[in-house]
């Protein structure tokens, strides 16, 4: 009975919260607190260690598949590239023309 009820209840929770796209904030929760959890393991190494291809044939296949998707793309991020300019902050002294 308890079950029934609190199953219920979560079913009528979620009806309240069916905003979906960009403004869906408790996908955004879920998303970070499962990435969290993630990086906590410490396994990223491990994991990317086997999807390595595992034969010049499926090396061959994934970069074909990553050139099929940069072939759509408007090009590469420059800052990429770029070296990184030490930030400076502006001057909170500076002159200003409202002066």
């Amino acid at each position: 009975m308890a079950k029934a009820k609190a199953k219920a209840k979560a079913k009528a929770k979620a009806k309240k919260s069916e905003v979906q796209g960009e403004g869906d904030y408790e996908a955004t929760r879920r998303y970070r607190r499962r990435t969290t959890r993630y990086l906590a393991k410490g396994s990223v190494r491990k994991d990317a260690a086997r999807a390595r291809p595992r034969t010049r044939r499926e090396a061959e296949d994934m970069a074909a598949a990553e050139a099929a998707g940069k072939k759509r793309a408007k090009g590469e991020d420059p800052a990429l590239r770029r070296r990184a300019a030490p930030r400076v902050e502006p001057s909170t002294r500076a002159k200003t023309s409202r002066r």
